[in-house]
């Protein structure tokens, strides 16, 4: 019988309270213990688990109700677990918020899913006794959730925590786990997380390590433990994934200008027969030898003048194409096929398989959750789906006559009604595609890779 690992779920009472600091610094710190530490996101989300990743040494997964059903998400969690000695769960804005009424998309959701007890952080920016009131409309909100304990987040000194504290004691009866100050210095914003991606490490370890020695200086951390083991669940086996073997060969850019990929979906790729070959489209002259690529998203328009002066990759992706390379791209992908990104005042040549530019916005373009249905023209998917997205570009000097694989049901998309270009074997689109059990992406990609290999020799 495997060990059954200890779990705690990681929320608050609204966005920007402060959970994915105290999150990726926890992370840090039971790592520097020595412990092995498995990290989830509430998803959808690229950006944040990108900096668990380097927080704890380990894939992040995301556990997400859109796209995935609740036996999934129980499925992908307990199967990531071996070899971890705890896992935390981050989630996304509050407790108790998502699109459902009932609730059955929220992080509360996911805690009963798990049985996670809880951990709130609070933001305290001119709070004192209202403090009380506040946690027990969340104590008794849903008597199936377990608030275990709280971190008070950006107190104002010892007086003020003081305050919080003796409030939360009389009333609340909650354990409090500690309380980090108020400091710049301890706040990954919006601004990190959107401009500072994992191929820069010497940015985001600094950060990180900070985090971290807040944590272990203002944090019960044996008191986090205990309340992780009071929940301890057995892990599920799981197929050894091997980047290097398969019968067909698949380049993917991964370097600070493409970095979004689902861990899981990598790894589905390379069950379904795939060898990964990572490159660095900012610097490598040259694909290795592959049969078909997956252009992920990221940040191509903060990276455009040096993905520019990259021209003999552009020129090879581009030849390639056109010879009929199967081919995927996403979001930052699809800007990347493009002829042009357009920033402001800037414009850069991009690899021009697609005619049109890809013009950056002051507002997003497309956000949030989407669904697709896919055409007749669709190479290697069917049938309508879940996906999400969020781009603040936008496609200028689209012909009429070019072929789409989605129509956009739910969503934005290129236009607002259709997603997916396709040209020869190519397909991009804005939309970011997960792999389920309802749209097996990765497996028919692979596939499709195989048969036109095949067809070829």
């Amino acid at each position: 019988m495997a060990k059954a690992i200890p779990h705690i779920l990681i929320a608050a009472a609204r966005k920007s309270s402060g959970k994915t600091s105290f999150s990726l610094g926890l992370a840090r710190a039971l790592t520097r213990r020595g412990m092995n530490v498995q990290t989830f996101k509430k998803g959808p989300d690229y950006i944040d688990p990108l900096w668990m990743e380097q927080a704890s040494g380990r894939p992040c997964y995301n556990l997400d109700f859109n796209t995935m059903s609740g036996d999934e998400i129980l499925t992908t969690f307990r199967q990531n677990l071996t070899g971890a000695d705890i896992a935390i769960i981050e989630t996304n804005k509050g407790l108790f918020d998502g699109l459902d009424v009932e609730g059955k998309d929220s992080n509360a959701a996911l805690a009963k899913l798990l049985g996670s007890p809880v951990i709130l952080v609070l933001d305290t920016v001119g709070m004192t006794r209202g403090i009380a009131p506040l946690l027990h409309g969340y104590q008794t909100f849903d008597d199936e959730i377990n608030i275990a304990g709280v971190v008070l987040n950006k107190t104002g000194g010892p007086r003020h925590e003081g305050k919080l504290i003796a409030a939360i004691d009389h009333y609340n009866k909650l354990t409090v786990l500690g309380a980090l100050p108020r400091d710049d210095a301890l706040v990954v914003d919006e601004r990190h997380l959107g401009l500072t991606t994992p191929g820069e490490v010497s940015t985001t370890a600094p950060v990180i390590d900070a985090l971290a020695d807040a944590v272990e200086q203002q944090v019960d951390l044996d008191g986090v433990i205990a309340i992780a083991q009071s929940a301890a669940i057995e892990p599920l086996a799981k197929s050894v994934t091997d980047f290097n073997s398969g019968d067909v060969t698949i380049g993917i850019p991964r370097d600070t200008a493409f970095g979004f990929y689902y861990p899981d979906d990598l790894e589905t790729l390379s069950n379904a027969g795939a060898k990964l070959k990572f490159f660095n489209a900012l610097e490598d002259q040259q694909l290795p030898d592959v049969d078909g690529l997956f252009i992920g998203g990221g940040f191509p328009e903060t990276n455009m003048e040096r993905l520019s002066q990259n021209s003999a990759l552009r020129e090879q992706i581009k030849s390639l194409i056109q010879a009929g390379l199967p081919t995927y791209a996403e979001c930052g992908g699809l800007m990347y096929l493009c002829e042009k990104i357009i920033w402001g005042d800037r414009s850069c040549d991009m690899v021009g398989v697609i005619p049109a530019n890809a013009v950056m916005n002051q507002r997003p373009q497309g956000r949030g959750f989407a669904r697709l249905k896919a055409t007749a023209d669709a190479p290697w998917t069917s049938g309508e789906f879940a996906v999400h997205e969020f781009h603040y570009a936008s496609l200028e000097g689209l012909s009429d006559d070019l072929t789409y694989a989605y129509e956009v049901t739910r969503g934005h998309g290129i236009d607002g009604k259709r997603d997916g270009i396709v040209m020869k074997n190519m397909l991009a689109n804005f939309c970011h595609l997960r792999h389920t059990d309802a749209n097996r992406w990765a497996e028919n990609f692979i596939a499709f890779v195989r048969r036109i290999k095949n067809d070829m020799t």
